[in-house]
């Protein structure tokens, strides 16, 4: 697995070049592009993690063989293929790496594209009864865009990958609503919808379902309820996933699972009961003990200021240490002015990755920070996270965030520690 992975990310001059003509070139010779599995796509500029776990969790329990494609990964590579809820073994992953490797002749592929054909090789053999897929980046050009979803979802829309897909939330709305077909039905769970997707969606006849107009919640203290149109869903716990803005996606969500009801039936026990039971690591997965810690892979400023109103809801602490890995793509001035109210002391880590902020970076967007709580620069974020781990004292709180990158190596050295209590932060359990 890692000669493959290595030899992959060496294989296109380029980390990352849009565009779906390679891709379509080698799935046809695959002959993987007419699936015979319902295939839910899912975009978003945040949201798509938890949308696509609601989704596999909820078909899971109701008894159908489902598959997930996701990315990035935060220690396995294997985690982004599941069938059946479990990341598919090494040597499945390979031997769809090899039918990819053949079937692709002179046509280069990027990392990504490789990954994605390997992961629709293994669903078209395990033939799953639904695939959800999670667009990596945008959505018109992207590789998942390959095959045409029975079901489209836009999560949550904001400014990212602002190099690849614009600088304002119409033109990067404009470029996720490329996952739409016409008369083929979609979801947003977006509250404010950009004017360009409902464009797109006219101009394609595409059936968009949209948050407070098609579909609906309401909050009653721990419980909620959803309803669209004669369906009405009553006192729903609420998902097992840490934020009110969770509400939206699981709402947008059932309404998946209403236009796939016919197809594919889900009662409303088998929803209330994945709603309780839905896992996702990484989105503010907390972790108890002498010293919190909290990880969450936020990378952006809507997703940081979410994380930041999550954290107003718990407990005070005495002192908050914040360990910080980006990418030097991301907006970091953003990000940081978000996490400034909350930060008692920062740890700034160099993310080794082609695209990772140098703590040096880091250091130089914290220098215009109105606060500039006391920070120091680490060359790994193992290291940043180590420091934090030695400097924190019982009853403070160590946060991680910043980048899939960041939270994956520390879960990657907690994992490794025979003896966790070797960190002064003491032994973690999950909350």
């Amino acid at each position: 697995m890692a000669d493959w992975l290595a030899w992959q990310a060496a294989l296109h001059p380029v980390e990352i070049e849009l565009g779906l003509e390679r891709c379509r070139q080698v799935a046809q010779r695959l002959k993987l592009l007419q699936p015979r599995y319902t295939v839910i796509t899912v975009a978003g500029t945040n949201g798509k993690g938890s949308s696509v776990a609601m989704l596999d969790t909820a078909y899971r329990i109701a008894g159908y063989r489902v598959g997930t494609y996701t990315s990035p990964h935060l220690v396995h590579y294997n985690e982004r293929i599941r069938l059946a809820g479990e990341p598919v073994a090494d040597d499945v992953i390979c031997r769809a790496f090899t039918q990819v490797e053949a079937a692709r002749g002179e046509t280069p592929l990027t990392f990504f594209e490789f990954g994605t054909l390997a992961a629709l090789v293994i669903f078209a053999e395990a033939a799953p009864d639904i695939a959800i897929l999670e667009v990596g980046m945008g959505g018109r050009l992207d590789a998942v865009n390959m095959l045409d979803a029975d079901v489209a979802v836009i999560a949550t829309l904001d400014i990212d990958h602002v190099e690849w897909l614009g600088r304002t939330r119409e033109i990067i709305a404009r470029e996720k609503a490329g996952i739409l077909r016409s008369g083929r039905p979609a979801v947003c769970s977006d509250p404010a919808v950009p004017a360009s997707l409902l464009a797109y969606a006219d101009e394609q006849a595409v059936p968009l379902a949209l948050l407070g107009v098609d579909y609906h919640f309401s909050e009653q203290g721990e419980r909620w309820s959803w309803w669209s149109g004669a369906v009405s869903l009553p006192d729903l716990p609420r998902p097992a996933l840490s934020g009110s803005y969770q509400l939206r996606n699981a709402a947008g969500v059932l309404k998946v699972i209403d236009l796939l009801q016919s197809r594919h039936p889900v009662t409303g026990e088998q929803l209330a009961d994945a709603l309780a039971r839905v896992r996702l690591q990484g989105r503010f997965q907390r972790f108890s003990g002498p010293v919190e810690l909290i990880l969450d892979v936020a990378h952006n400023a809507q997703a940081v200021g979410a994380f930041a109103a999550n954290l107003a809801a718990l407990p005070t602490v005495s002192r908050t240490h914040v360990v910080l890995g980006m990418l030097r793509t991301k907006d970091r001035v953003g990000v940081m002015r978000t996490l400034d109210p909350l930060v008692d002391r920062w740890h700034l880590a160099t993310a080794d990755a082609a695209r990772g902020a140098s703590a040096a970076e880091l250091h130089a967007t914290w220098q215009s920070l109105p606060r500039r709580r006391p920070a120091t620069c680490y060359e790994s974020i193992v290291q940043a996270w180590r420091a934090a781990c030695t400097e924190a004292a019982v009853g403070e709180r160590i946060l991680v965030i910043g980048s899939f990158l960041t939270v994956g190596d520390v879960l990657r050295d907690l994992a490794a520690r025979e003896d966790p209590t070797a960190l002064r932060a003491g032994t973690w359990t999950r909350s």
